[in-house]
């Protein structure tokens, strides 16, 4: 049955899925309405559509629209603009009224804050439709809910947006938005018109996706000086999984290189295939790394990598120019979390320790923005269970609209189990070093690993098309290139290796020693291991070999080899 279409002309193209929501919007005239929308589908058209609307048919007589950063206060005058609304996204807390001359203004959630009386002024002065994008914001404090709660309780309509169905905790509820109780506890947000992943993939409006998930053993010394090495998808307690992920992602191991020299292979093979400006971003989780990882990108590439920190106040302009420009990469904390728009970015590096369901759909949404029917996008990511959870959801969704060929029954299913925690294990950990290598892909939920499937030179152009190639040739096609990036990084980051590497190194080969003379010694005299550790001990004292220095465990070395009549 044909749906009920919005009286009028709207002033944006509009895609079938915004036209639905309009339509839905207008049969029920509601004062609040919460749109629940894939990120990159289109939500900014979808609100300035209604606000047209509303506008045009008076109403309201004016629009207020709150988003996350700065940068997005320009993008969403700009695109109002072509909308035929008048927003100033220069509207500061310190000027009262809002010009007569204009249809309203663009601010942010930490404005709102920080003056809300002002804002509710303004809401109430006039017939006012508030345009709350990302509403999940006002819940990252008790503080902001409160001040969006003062600020338009009395707006006359209230338009919230968000890019995933997210939960708040009992004792934070965002104002203006209605929640289902989860039966574990907290709150679920209910969205008048959702439109997800799956139905955007169905319609086109956003691109394929598919994840390549990379291992990797990282090395850490705990507080009580033993080297730990554990590897990104082994099964290990809670705190193992997070330190190993974590020393993973220090820029000084050589787990970041060898993923940005794989991101890098991947957007070169996209620009000889058609997708002439293809780009990859990189997510830091602090300024200090994402400074590190853009040295890294260089020294790896040989280009030079954009760098984009919410501290820079030319962040938008760098934005802006990394959208229209050329360059090949951009090292980003938080300014290209969610909304701003980077249609070229078609790859994306998690090198970020966010784990949150909202969090990684808003990431991935920054490189699904769909162009053309043949551009796909690729996620590298750490093989740790938290991602992969979250990238099966995404990936099951792509795969329910575009079936890739059936899997073989002897794939290993994705392991999301999370094993209690040790009791007592050390807090303190100095990261040592680290290590990576390609895992899988993800395919059904399952992890497909890399089997001797036949690929030829030209299925390389439908690398990351699912139903082309079937999980295993894609597999297989990521682990043949992985070996060429392994000599190509290896090549790019020779180098000395540091005191602290070489010290290591040095410490367990040393301990291998020990623990292999050890043995030796125990087999002879028909004793325990731990026996002859404590009689070794005795000789030569110090602290136990797993934490002890070198000299001291040369000095063990020698005497067991002085022992056992080897020395």
């Amino acid at each position: 049955m044909a749906q009920p279409q919005p009286s009028g002309p709207v002033a944006l193209p509009l895609r079938s899925w915004q036209r639905a929501a309009l339509s839905a919007y207008c049969s029920t005239n509601p004062r609040d309405f919460l749109v629940t929308a894939t990120p990159g589908s289109g939500k900014t058209a979808f609100a300035l559509a209604v606000a047209a609307l509303l506008r045009r048919r008076r109403v309201v007589d004016r629009v207020v629209v709150v988003c996350p950063t700065d940068h997005l206060r320009t993008q969403w005058a700009d695109t109002a603009a072509r909308a035929g609304l008048a927003l100033d996204a220069a509207l500061s807390n310190a000027v009262g009224p809002v010009r007569p001359d204009l249809d309203g203004y663009v601010t942010t959630y930490a404005q709102v804050a920080a003056k809300p009386a002002l804002h509710a002024a303004r809401a109430a002065a006039r017939r006012t439709l508030v345009v709350l994008d990302e509403v999940h914001h006002a819940g990252d404090g008790l503080s902001w809910g409160e001040a969006v709660a003062i600020a338009f309780e009395r707006a006359h309509r209230r338009l919230s947006l968000t890019g995933t169905p997210f939960r708040t905790r009992p004792d934070e509820r965002i104002p203006f938005v209605r929640y289902d109780e989860q039966p574990d506890g907290g709150y679920r947000s209910r969205a008048d018109f959702s439109y997800g992943y799956r139905e955007a993939l169905r319609d086109s409006v956003v691109r394929p996706v598919v994840f390549a998930a990379y291992t990797g053993t990282s090395r850490w010394r705990n507080s009580a000086g033993h080297v730990i090495a554990a590897s990104l998808s082994g099964q290990q307690t809670r705190r193992a999984e997070a330190t190993a992920w974590r020393t993973a992602l220090d820029p000084r191991g050589k787990w970041v290189p060898h993923v940005l020299a794989a991101m890098d292979d991947r957007i070169s093979h996209l620009r000889a295939a058609g997708m002439s400006d293809a780009a990859g971003l990189v997510l830091a989780s602090d300024q200090d790394d994402a400074r590190a990882y853009a040295e890294l990108v260089e020294q790896v590439t040989g280009h030079r990598a954009a760098l984009i920190v919410s501290d820079d106040p030319a962040a938008s302009a760098r934005i802006a120019e990394f959208a229209q420009g050329r360059d090949r990469m951009a090292v980003c904390v938080r300014m290209v979390s969610e909304g701003v728009d980077i249609p070229r970015a078609a790859c994306l590096a998690w090198m970020t320790s966010y784990r949150t369901p909202l969090f990684f759909a808003q990431g991935v949404g920054r490189v699904v923005r769909a162009r053309a029917m043949e551009e796909t996008a690729t996620v590298f990511l750490p093989a740790v269970r938290p991602l992969l959870a979250l990238a099966a959801e995404l990936e099951n969704d792509r795969d329910h609209v575009i079936p890739p060929p059936a899997a073989s029954p002897e794939d290993d299913l994705l392991d999301v189990v999370r094993p209690d925690p040790t009791p007592g294990e050390p807090d303190t950990v100095e990261i040592v070093d680290s290590d990576a290598a390609f895992a899988h892909i993800l395919h059904a939920g399952r992890a497909v690993v890399a089997e001797p499937v036949p690929v030829s030179a030209d299925d390389e152009e439908f690398l990351g098309l699912p139903g082309i190639l079937s999980p295993e040739q894609t597999a297989a096609l990521l682990a043949r290139r992985d070996a060429s990036v392994r000599r190509r990084v290896t090549s790019s980051t020779a180098s000395a290796p540091s005191a602290e590497t070489a010290a290591w190194r040095a410490g367990a080969a040393l301990r291998a020693d020990v623990n292999r003379l050890v043995g030796v010694a125990a087999a002879r005299e028909g004793r325990p291991h731990a026996a002859v550790h404590a009689e070794v001990r005795r000789a030569v004292p110090g602290p136990p070999s797993a934490a002890a220095p070198l000299d001291v465990l040369e000095r063990r070395r020698d005497h067991l080899m002085r022992v056992l009549g080897t020395g």
